[in-house]
Protein backbone atom coordinates (compact mmCIF):
# COMPACT_ATOMS: atom_id res chain seq x y z
CA UNK A 1 0.00 0.00 0.00
CA UNK A 2 1.17 3.63 -0.66
CA UNK A 3 0.52 5.96 1.90
CA UNK A 4 0.68 9.63 1.46
CA UNK A 5 0.45 11.57 5.06
CA UNK A 6 -0.44 15.78 5.52
CA UNK A 7 2.15 16.54 2.13
CA UNK A 8 2.44 20.27 2.00
CA UNK A 9 3.92 21.99 -0.97
CA UNK A 10 4.38 25.58 -2.24
CA UNK A 11 6.05 27.52 -5.27
CA UNK A 12 6.95 30.41 -4.65
CA UNK A 13 3.70 32.04 -2.87
CA UNK A 14 1.77 29.24 -4.61
CA UNK A 15 0.49 26.48 -2.23
CA UNK A 16 0.26 23.17 -4.49
CA UNK A 17 -0.39 20.54 -1.57
CA UNK A 18 -1.91 21.94 1.50
CA UNK A 19 -1.95 18.89 4.00
CA UNK A 20 -3.06 16.20 1.62
CA UNK A 21 -3.50 12.57 2.81
CA UNK A 22 -3.87 9.82 0.65
CA UNK A 23 -4.00 5.81 0.51
CA UNK A 24 -3.54 3.33 -2.67
CA UNK A 25 -4.94 0.19 -1.91
CA UNK A 26 -3.12 -2.99 -3.62
CA UNK A 27 -5.52 -4.71 -6.38
CA UNK A 28 -7.78 -1.69 -6.85
CA UNK A 29 -8.30 1.08 -9.53
CA UNK A 30 -8.25 4.27 -8.11
CA UNK A 31 -9.12 7.65 -9.85
CA UNK A 32 -7.57 11.05 -8.47
CA UNK A 33 -9.25 14.02 -9.99
CA UNK A 34 -9.38 17.08 -9.57
CA UNK A 35 -9.80 21.09 -11.24
CA UNK A 36 -6.61 21.98 -13.12
CA UNK A 37 -3.68 22.96 -10.46
CA UNK A 38 -5.40 21.01 -7.59
CA UNK A 39 -1.95 19.32 -6.58
CA UNK A 40 -2.70 15.93 -8.85
CA UNK A 41 0.64 15.82 -10.46
CA UNK A 42 2.81 17.58 -7.56
CA UNK A 43 1.33 15.07 -5.58
CA UNK A 44 2.46 12.30 -8.13
CA UNK A 45 6.02 13.64 -8.75
CA UNK A 46 6.31 13.85 -5.08
CA UNK A 47 5.46 9.98 -4.97
CA UNK A 48 7.86 9.30 -8.04
CA UNK A 49 10.55 11.32 -6.35
CA UNK A 50 10.84 13.76 -9.33
CA UNK A 51 9.50 16.31 -6.49
CA UNK A 52 10.47 16.93 -3.08
CA UNK A 53 7.93 17.75 -0.02
CA UNK A 54 8.32 20.90 1.91
CA UNK A 55 6.70 18.48 4.98
CA UNK A 56 4.77 15.23 5.34
CA UNK A 57 5.72 11.39 4.48
CA UNK A 58 4.91 8.97 1.78
CA UNK A 59 5.43 5.42 2.86
CA UNK A 60 5.01 2.08 1.01
CA UNK A 61 3.69 -0.91 2.55
CA UNK A 62 3.77 0.58 6.16
CA UNK A 63 7.69 2.41 5.83
CA UNK A 64 8.98 5.27 4.41
CA UNK A 65 9.45 5.44 0.78
CA UNK A 66 13.16 5.10 -0.91
CA UNK A 67 14.97 4.95 -4.62
CA UNK A 68 14.75 1.24 -4.31
CA UNK A 69 11.11 1.03 -4.17
CA UNK A 70 10.58 3.55 -6.66
CA UNK A 71 12.72 2.04 -8.86
CA UNK A 72 10.21 -0.80 -8.86
CA UNK A 73 6.89 1.69 -9.61
CA UNK A 74 5.50 2.56 -13.09
CA UNK A 75 5.07 5.79 -14.23
CA UNK A 76 3.33 7.13 -17.28
CA UNK A 77 3.97 11.06 -17.38
CA UNK A 78 1.00 13.33 -18.68
CA UNK A 79 4.06 14.87 -21.07
CA UNK A 80 5.32 11.87 -22.78
CA UNK A 81 8.80 11.35 -22.99
CA UNK A 82 9.82 8.43 -25.29
CA UNK A 83 12.12 8.34 -27.92
CA UNK A 84 10.68 9.66 -31.68
CA UNK A 85 13.25 8.06 -33.53
CA UNK A 86 13.77 4.84 -31.86
CA UNK A 87 12.31 1.32 -32.94
CA UNK A 88 9.65 0.84 -30.35
CA UNK A 89 10.67 -2.73 -29.35
CA UNK A 90 13.99 -1.67 -28.50
CA UNK A 91 13.55 1.26 -26.35
CA UNK A 92 11.04 -0.97 -24.36
CA UNK A 93 13.98 -3.69 -23.72
CA UNK A 94 16.42 -0.56 -23.26
CA UNK A 95 13.92 0.58 -20.24
CA UNK A 96 13.28 -2.59 -19.09
CA UNK A 97 16.34 -3.17 -18.52
CA UNK A 98 17.62 0.03 -16.85
CA UNK A 99 15.15 -1.85 -14.07
CA UNK A 100 16.70 -4.82 -14.03
CA UNK A 101 15.71 -7.61 -16.01
CA UNK A 102 18.06 -9.09 -17.96
CA UNK A 103 18.12 -9.34 -22.03
CA UNK A 104 15.69 -12.33 -22.03
CA UNK A 105 13.31 -10.78 -19.44
CA UNK A 106 13.72 -7.96 -20.69
CA UNK A 107 12.60 -9.19 -24.56
CA UNK A 108 10.26 -11.22 -23.54
CA UNK A 109 8.29 -8.85 -21.46
CA UNK A 110 8.25 -6.41 -24.54
CA UNK A 111 7.03 -8.93 -26.89
CA UNK A 112 4.17 -9.70 -24.09
CA UNK A 113 3.08 -5.83 -23.30
CA UNK A 114 3.25 -5.01 -27.74
CA UNK A 115 1.11 -7.79 -27.45
CA UNK A 116 -1.60 -7.24 -25.53
CA UNK A 117 -1.55 -3.80 -26.41
CA UNK A 118 -2.53 -4.53 -29.99
CA UNK A 119 1.42 -3.28 -31.21
CA UNK A 120 3.33 -6.50 -32.02
CA UNK A 121 3.24 -5.99 -35.81
CA UNK A 122 4.41 -2.41 -35.01
CA UNK A 123 7.47 -3.87 -33.01
CA UNK A 124 10.38 -2.63 -35.26
CA UNK A 125 8.72 0.96 -36.25
CA UNK A 126 10.04 4.07 -34.80
CA UNK A 127 7.90 5.52 -32.47
CA UNK A 128 7.21 9.10 -34.55
CA UNK A 129 5.45 6.56 -37.09
CA UNK A 130 2.45 5.74 -35.38
CA UNK A 131 -0.43 7.58 -34.30
CA UNK A 132 -0.67 9.80 -31.03
CA UNK A 133 -3.08 6.79 -29.71
CA UNK A 134 -0.68 3.93 -30.76
CA UNK A 135 2.25 6.16 -29.42
CA UNK A 136 0.34 6.49 -26.05
CA UNK A 137 -0.04 2.56 -25.92
CA UNK A 138 3.79 2.37 -26.15
CA UNK A 139 3.90 4.59 -23.35
CA UNK A 140 1.88 2.88 -21.26
CA UNK A 141 3.90 -0.40 -22.34
CA UNK A 142 7.01 1.73 -21.06
CA UNK A 143 5.28 2.23 -17.83
CA UNK A 144 4.66 -1.30 -17.37
CA UNK A 145 7.64 -3.48 -19.04
CA UNK A 146 9.51 -3.90 -15.96
CA UNK A 147 6.58 -5.50 -14.03
CA UNK A 148 6.00 -2.94 -11.33
CA UNK A 149 4.91 -3.02 -7.68
CA UNK A 150 2.67 0.35 -8.36
CA UNK A 151 1.44 1.82 -11.26
CA UNK A 152 1.24 5.83 -11.36
CA UNK A 153 -0.33 7.42 -14.32
CA UNK A 154 -1.36 10.95 -15.35
CA UNK A 155 -3.71 11.51 -17.84
CA UNK A 156 -3.51 8.54 -19.71
CA UNK A 157 -6.19 8.28 -21.74
CA UNK A 158 -6.10 11.47 -23.06
CA UNK A 159 -7.41 11.45 -26.97
CA UNK A 160 -7.51 7.95 -27.30
CA UNK A 161 -10.49 7.13 -29.57
CA UNK A 162 -12.96 4.47 -27.66
CA UNK A 163 -10.86 1.28 -29.35
CA UNK A 164 -7.82 2.38 -27.55
CA UNK A 165 -9.61 3.59 -24.35
CA UNK A 166 -11.04 -0.06 -24.35
CA UNK A 167 -7.70 -1.45 -24.79
CA UNK A 168 -6.06 0.23 -22.22
CA UNK A 169 -8.44 -0.02 -19.57
CA UNK A 170 -8.54 -4.01 -20.46
CA UNK A 171 -4.88 -3.97 -19.53
CA UNK A 172 -4.77 -1.84 -16.69
CA UNK A 173 -7.75 -4.09 -14.77
CA UNK A 174 -5.38 -7.29 -15.53
CA UNK A 175 -2.89 -5.03 -13.55
CA UNK A 176 -5.23 -4.68 -10.80
CA UNK A 177 -6.37 -8.13 -10.85
CA UNK A 178 -2.83 -9.17 -10.21
CA UNK A 179 -2.76 -7.25 -6.93
CA UNK A 180 -1.42 -3.79 -8.52
CA UNK A 181 -2.25 -0.38 -6.90
CA UNK A 182 -3.30 1.72 -9.99
CA UNK A 183 -3.40 5.27 -8.83
CA UNK A 184 -4.41 7.45 -12.37
CA UNK A 185 -5.45 10.83 -12.71
CA UNK A 186 -7.73 11.96 -15.46
CA UNK A 187 -10.53 14.60 -16.98
CA UNK A 188 -12.85 12.26 -18.31
CA UNK A 189 -14.67 11.53 -15.41
CA UNK A 190 -17.30 9.41 -17.17
CA UNK A 191 -14.11 6.95 -17.69
CA UNK A 192 -13.61 7.08 -14.02
CA UNK A 193 -16.78 6.27 -13.07
CA UNK A 194 -16.37 3.02 -14.88
CA UNK A 195 -13.03 2.13 -14.65
CA UNK A 196 -12.39 3.01 -10.65
CA UNK A 197 -12.91 1.23 -7.66
CA UNK A 198 -12.19 3.92 -5.59
CA UNK A 199 -12.02 8.15 -6.11
CA UNK A 200 -10.07 10.67 -4.56
CA UNK A 201 -11.16 14.30 -5.22
CA UNK A 202 -8.77 17.01 -4.40
CA UNK A 203 -9.55 20.57 -4.42
CA UNK A 204 -6.71 23.39 -3.39
CA UNK A 205 -4.15 20.63 -2.54
CA UNK A 206 -6.50 18.77 0.02
CA UNK A 207 -8.41 15.78 -0.53
CA UNK A 208 -12.08 16.64 -0.46
CA UNK A 209 -14.00 13.49 -0.94
CA UNK A 210 -12.55 10.10 -1.18
CA UNK A 211 -14.25 6.65 -1.36
CA UNK A 212 -15.88 3.86 -3.78
CA UNK A 213 -17.89 5.50 -6.57
CA UNK A 214 -21.04 4.54 -5.12
CA UNK A 215 -20.10 5.16 -1.54
CA UNK A 216 -19.98 8.49 -2.62
CA UNK A 217 -22.87 8.98 -4.93
CA UNK A 218 -24.38 8.21 -2.15
CA UNK A 219 -23.04 10.13 0.75
CA UNK A 220 -23.02 13.35 -1.25
CA UNK A 221 -26.42 12.78 -3.21
CA UNK A 222 -28.99 15.80 -3.64
CA UNK A 223 -32.17 14.43 -3.61
CA UNK A 224 -32.93 13.96 -7.41
CA UNK A 225 -35.63 12.26 -9.27
CA UNK A 226 -35.92 11.85 -13.23
CA UNK A 227 -39.17 12.49 -14.98
CA UNK A 228 -40.41 11.36 -18.35
CA UNK A 229 -43.48 12.51 -19.85
CA UNK A 230 -44.99 10.52 -23.08
CA UNK A 231 -43.32 11.87 -25.98
CA UNK A 232 -40.66 13.80 -23.96
CA UNK A 233 -37.15 14.31 -26.48
CA UNK A 234 -35.50 14.86 -23.17
CA UNK A 235 -34.39 18.05 -23.30
CA UNK A 236 -34.22 20.64 -20.14
CA UNK A 237 -35.94 23.09 -22.23
CA UNK A 238 -39.34 21.06 -22.06
CA UNK A 239 -39.97 21.37 -18.32
CA UNK A 240 -41.94 24.24 -18.55
CA UNK A 241 -44.66 22.48 -16.71
CA UNK A 242 -42.31 22.40 -13.31
CA UNK A 243 -42.52 26.51 -13.66
CA UNK A 244 -43.51 27.97 -10.08
CA UNK A 245 -42.92 24.82 -8.32
CA UNK A 246 -40.89 25.86 -5.10
CA UNK A 247 -38.09 24.14 -4.31
CA UNK A 248 -36.91 22.33 -7.76
CA UNK A 249 -34.01 22.19 -9.83
CA UNK A 250 -33.42 21.14 -13.46
CA UNK A 251 -30.20 19.98 -13.85
CA UNK A 252 -28.27 20.21 -17.07
CA UNK A 253 -28.11 16.33 -18.46
CA UNK A 254 -24.79 15.37 -19.79
CA UNK A 255 -25.40 13.26 -22.63
CA UNK A 256 -25.84 10.26 -20.58
CA UNK A 257 -28.75 8.81 -23.05
CA UNK A 258 -31.62 8.87 -20.36
CA UNK A 259 -34.81 10.54 -21.65
CA UNK A 260 -37.02 12.72 -19.58
CA UNK A 261 -35.90 15.84 -17.30
CA UNK A 262 -33.71 15.40 -14.55
CA UNK A 263 -34.73 17.54 -11.12
CA UNK A 264 -33.08 18.36 -7.93
CA UNK A 265 -35.12 18.98 -5.01
CA UNK A 266 -34.31 21.44 -2.25
CA UNK A 267 -34.50 19.83 1.41
CA UNK A 268 -38.05 21.38 2.21
CA UNK A 269 -39.58 20.15 -1.47
CA UNK A 270 -41.90 17.31 -1.78
CA UNK A 271 -41.37 14.52 -4.69
CA UNK A 272 -44.79 13.99 -4.63
CA UNK A 273 -45.62 17.63 -6.02
CA UNK A 274 -43.47 16.65 -8.71
CA UNK A 275 -45.25 13.97 -9.71
CA UNK A 276 -48.64 15.53 -9.05
CA UNK A 277 -47.75 18.78 -11.41
CA UNK A 278 -46.11 15.74 -14.13
CA UNK A 279 -49.39 14.01 -14.28
CA UNK A 280 -51.10 16.91 -14.23
CA UNK A 281 -49.64 17.82 -17.99
CA UNK A 282 -49.89 14.28 -19.13
CA UNK A 283 -48.98 11.02 -19.05
CA UNK A 284 -45.83 9.93 -16.78
CA UNK A 285 -44.03 7.34 -18.85
CA UNK A 286 -41.01 7.41 -15.97
CA UNK A 287 -40.57 8.96 -12.30
CA UNK A 288 -37.64 7.24 -9.61
CA UNK A 289 -35.26 9.07 -7.32
CA UNK A 290 -31.46 8.57 -9.29
CA UNK A 291 -28.03 9.51 -7.52
CA UNK A 292 -25.68 11.57 -8.74
CA UNK A 293 -23.09 10.96 -11.58
CA UNK A 294 -19.38 11.06 -10.62
CA UNK A 295 -19.69 13.98 -12.41
CA UNK A 296 -22.09 15.73 -10.94
CA UNK A 297 -21.10 14.96 -7.62
CA UNK A 298 -17.44 16.45 -9.08
CA UNK A 299 -19.12 19.73 -9.10
CA UNK A 300 -21.04 19.48 -6.28
CA UNK A 301 -18.01 19.20 -3.52
CA UNK A 302 -15.19 21.04 -5.79
CA UNK A 303 -17.84 24.20 -5.44
CA UNK A 304 -18.48 23.38 -1.76
CA UNK A 305 -14.85 22.52 -0.54
CA UNK A 306 -13.07 25.71 1.49
CA UNK A 307 -10.67 27.45 0.06
CA UNK A 308 -6.89 26.62 0.63
CA UNK A 309 -5.83 27.98 4.06
CA UNK A 310 -9.20 27.65 5.25
CA UNK A 311 -10.38 25.03 8.03
CA UNK A 312 -11.57 21.48 6.90
CA UNK A 313 -11.47 19.25 9.65
CA UNK A 314 -12.62 16.21 7.58
CA UNK A 315 -9.78 16.77 5.10
CA UNK A 316 -7.22 18.32 6.40
CA UNK A 317 -6.68 17.49 10.24
CA UNK A 318 -8.60 14.55 10.41
CA UNK A 319 -6.37 11.11 9.44
CA UNK A 320 -7.06 9.85 5.70
CA UNK A 321 -10.41 8.44 6.42
CA UNK A 322 -10.33 4.35 4.89
CA UNK A 323 -11.88 5.39 1.82
CA UNK A 324 -9.28 7.60 1.24
CA UNK A 325 -6.77 4.52 0.86
CA UNK A 326 -7.76 4.74 -2.84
Amino acid sequence: MLQCRDLHLRYGSVVALDGLSLDVEPGRMTGFVGPNGAGKTSTMRIVLGVLGADSGTVSWNGRPLDADDRRRFGYMPEERGLYPKMRIADQLVYLARLHGLDGTQARRATDDLLDRLGLADRARDELESLSLGNQQRVQLAAALVHGPDLLVLDEPFSGLDPIGVDVLAGVLREEVERGAPVLFSSHQLELVERLCDTVAIVKDGRIVAAGGVEELRREHRRRMVRVELEGDDGRAGNAGWLAGLPGVEVVPRAGDGERGVLVALADDADAQHVLDRARATGPVAHFSFVLPTLSELFREVVTDAPAAGETNARARDAPAPAAARA
